[in-house]
Formats: structure tokens, C-alpha cells, sequence
């Protein structure tokens, strides 16, 4: 059975429309989760909503507990992950209010936990394919069929914040090849593969990064409007996208999400620190015989 996990950005604070709508709280060993999860069905989908900032957006991309959310969404039975993400944009050909489907990531954050693994019972992960490519091509589609700019492919650089690129860093950004910004994708996306999860990110460009000649003309009334504008069309795309994976979904999946942490276990069976076994009964409960 497919359920639809959406980790909605900036902006993105609630989804409409929803049967059998409800907030419920959902308790993780990670700690507490960003708010409620909004539980409830689109046209038949199942679907969990977390709201990654919490409602009125009280969480800052460095205090977000990304291990609860995901080892939470875990626990309630999240197949596939559709990540929606407020950015910047490093390039000229992706201006405000264009979409890009990630399918890369350079990880620059540093006062994160990143791994739902450690002491006692150590994994290592690829993180090579780090995005689902049958949710990209999905989603990827839904968006050229509602007309939004859109595209296939591209690097999210992921930086700390909460403060904003210096120019240098901006153009050194720019010169890896790297095409959006953006504060909260990582660690993210890594715990999602740990977790065996699908997952894709909608990046929504807001504004130009600071290295455009541009951008010190830029309102903050402009960067608003255009981000109010991308949470409605995000949200249109989770009305298309969720009839899409009512269908059959492929076991296993083709990009082998779904057994990431298959030769990921490091630490012998025998050696392995039973309480890190235990908080770790949803995440890898699939290789630990959990």
C-alpha cells in the first residue's frame, strides 16, 4: 500500500481537500516531530502531511528535528516522500516562481544530526542516487501538465543559515554547478534513504540568490508574493500527483530506495548495543529482523 508523505516548506503549512482530515501527534525516539501530522486521504490517497517549520513557522532549518520527522513518518506507514522546499536560485535560466525536480545535493550544514545510525550500531548509506526517479518523473510530469516552468534534474546546495549566502560564497556555489539553495533538504533526504523511503524535492525558486545583479533590488514584498504563489501551485501538484500512485506501486522499487540498508550494517550482530537496536525498530527494522 502507497502513503503519501508531504514535507511541506515555507509557505506550505496545511493541505486542503482532504477526507477524514486530522492532526495528530505521532511519538518518535528521535524526539518531538516539527507539529501534528495531518492525517487524511486526496482522491483516495493516503496521505501524511508535516507541516516542517510547524504551523506559523516557529522552527528555524537548524532546529527542525529532521530525524524525528522521518523516523516518524516511518512509524505511520510512509511509503514515498514528496518534499517541497522554498529556494534560491544560482543560475540565470531558473528565475522566481520555476520549479526544479532535485536530484542532487552538496550537504554544506554542520550543527545537524544526520544519521539515524552511531555508537552501538554503525551504518554506511549511498547517498550516489539520492532521490527516487520514479517520483521525480512523476511529479516532474504533473508539473508540465499543469503548465508550471519546470525541470527535470539538477543540485541543491544545502547550506545552514539561518542567515543568507555572502556573494562570495554565492559565486563559489555558482562555479561547483550548483543550481538552487536552500537551508532544508539535508539532512533530510539522507535520513529518508536510511529510512528506506522514497523521496523527491519540488524545489520552488522565490528569488535570485545574492550573486544577481538584481537582488538588492528585490522587495521582500516580491520574494512573498511569489512564494505565496508557489504554495498554491505546490499544492495543485499534490492534487495531481496523489490519484498518480494509487496505482500498483512497484515492489521493489526500481531505484532501490526500498533497500538502501540492505549492505549499509556495519557492526556485527553480535556487537550491536541493544537500546540503538530498539530506537531504531521502524528505520531498520527490515535488516534488523525487527
Amino acid at each position: 500500500m502507497t502513503v503519501l508523505g508531504i514535507l511541506g516548506g515555507s509557505g506550505v503549512y496545511e493541505i486542503a481537500g482532504l477526507k477524514n482530515a486530522e492532526w495528530r501527534r505521532v511519538d518518535s525516539p528521535f524526539g518531538e516531530t516539527s507539529d501534528a501530522f495531518l492525517f487524511g486521504e486526496l482522491d483516495g490517497q493516503a496521505l501524511v502531511f508535516v507541516p516542517r517549520h510547524g504551523r506559523g513557522h516557529v522552527h528555524s532549518p537548524s532546529s527542525i528535528n529532521y530525524r524525528a520527522n522521518i523516523d516518524a513518518l516511518k512509524r505511520v506507514g510512509v511509503t514515498d516522500i514528496l518534499s517541497l522546499s522554498a529556494c534560491g536560485s544560482l543560475r540565470e535560466d531558473l528565475p522566481p516562481g520555476h520549479f526544479m525536480i532535485v536530484d542532487q545535493f552538496i550537504d554544506r550544514t554542520f550543527a545537524r544530526e544526520k544519521s539515524f545510525f552511531g555508537e552501538g550500531l554503525v551504518a554506511h548509506v549511498s547517498m550516489a542516487q539520492p532521490t527516487c526517479n520514479r517520483l521525480a518523473h512523476a511529479i516532474h510530469d504533473c508539473a508540465k501538465e499543469a503548465g508550471f516552468p519546470v525541470r527535470l534534474g539538477g543540485t541543491y546546495l544545502a547550506m545552514e543559515g539561518p542567515q543568507f549566502s555572502s556573494i562570495a560564497e554565492s559565486n563559489l556555489y555558482r562555479s561547483w554547478g550548483c543550481d538552487v539553495i536552500g537551508m532544508t533538504n539535508m539532512p533530510e533526504a539522507k535520513l529518508a534513504r536510511e529510512a528506506e523511503i522514497c523521496y523527491v524535492t519540488v524545489a520552488m525558486v522565490t528569488d535570485f540568490d545574492c550573486w544577481h545583479p538584481d537582488h538588492d533590488h528585490v522587495q521582500v514584498t516580491d520574494i512573498v508574493r511569489v512564494l505565496l504563489d508557489n504554495a498554491e501551485r505546490a499544492k495543485t501538484l499534490v492534487a495531481m500527483m496523489a490519484p498518480r500512485l494509487k496505482a500498483a506501486r512497484p515492489v521493489p522499487c526500481p531505484a532501490g530506495c526500498d533497500r538502501a540498508l540492505e549492505h549499509a550494517l556495519i557492526t556485527a550482530p553480535g556487537a550491536r548495543a541493544p537500546a540503538m537496536a530498539k530506537k531504531l525498530d521502524a528505520v531498520a527494522g527490515r535488516v534488523l529482523g525487527g
